[in-house]
């Protein structure tokens, strides 16, 4: 809606903003560009919903009446102007170009999807909203360490739930001595604020991008797999 509002400018500017996108996603690095792709799409539907819904339920005046035929006409107050008519052009293109990169992104955010793992370590506690995360990124040799809370969400309508992660620490991968089972003990004899924490480890086959994709995932996989336990 920033001026100037001219066709050519903001097609300039979309594809230049999906360049970007898309040398991201080359790099396999998701986020936060799947999300704001996603964000900017839902406003443009939503944009056109409201205009329609505006539209259909802005009131008429009487233009004409024909007393012989009992026929009302009625004219619509809001008609479109040229500007509004550029901004739809606008709209229109910019959802036809960006649906194509959400479509990318799934594919990519489904790829990694399908190459992790999680598994439980030491015993279930009895309550798994609360915890550790041990993150293994392919190749890499260390297992990254965060602490987890889980917390649940309530709208009018439905429930989700949201999880906050902070670093702890990167251990060195070992057979025998930094084994999963080996952390949790070290974790627990550590942090005494967590004396049975709910230890979960999700694993990657393939490296990726830790920030921006394999921790957000990781963290989607593990709210799924606790969800799952209620």
């Amino acid at each position: 809606m920033e001026v100037p509002i001219d066709f050519e400018h903001k097609q300039y500017q979309l594809l230049a903003y999906l360049q970007q996108i898309n040398a991201h996603f080359n790099r396999t690095q998701l986020y936060p560009n799947l999300n704001d792709l996603i964000f900017h799409y839902n406003n443009l539907k939503k944009f056109k919903q409201d205009k329609t819904t505006l539209e259909t339920g802005f009131p008429v005046r009487l233009s004409n009446m024909d007393v012989a035929a009992v026929k009302i006409t009625y004219e619509k107050i809001v008609n479109d102007d040229a500007m509004m008519q550029e901004i739809e052009q606008i709209i229109n293109y910019a959802v036809s170009r960006i649906m194509p990169a959400i479509k990318e992104g799934r594919e990519i955010h489904d790829f990694v999807s399908s190459h992790l793992a999680i598994s439980e370590v030491g015993m279930q506690p009895l309550y798994p909203y609360q915890g550790y995360l041990l993150l293994r990124n392919g190749d890499e040799k260390g297992i990254r360490v965060y602490e987890y809370q889980v917390t649940l969400f309530e709208s009018q309508h439905e429930k989700y739930r949201g999880i906050h992660t902070t670093y702890i620490a990167k251990y060195e991968r070992h057979f025998v001595y930094n084994t999963p089972e080996a952390i949790r003990k070290d974790l627990i004899h550590a942090r005494r604020e967590l004396p049975n924490p709910a230890v979960y480890q999700v694993e990657s086959d393939i490296t990726f991008p830790v920030e921006n994709t394999l921790l957000p995932l990781a963290k989607k996989t593990l709210v799924k797999a606790i969800s799952a336990l209620n």
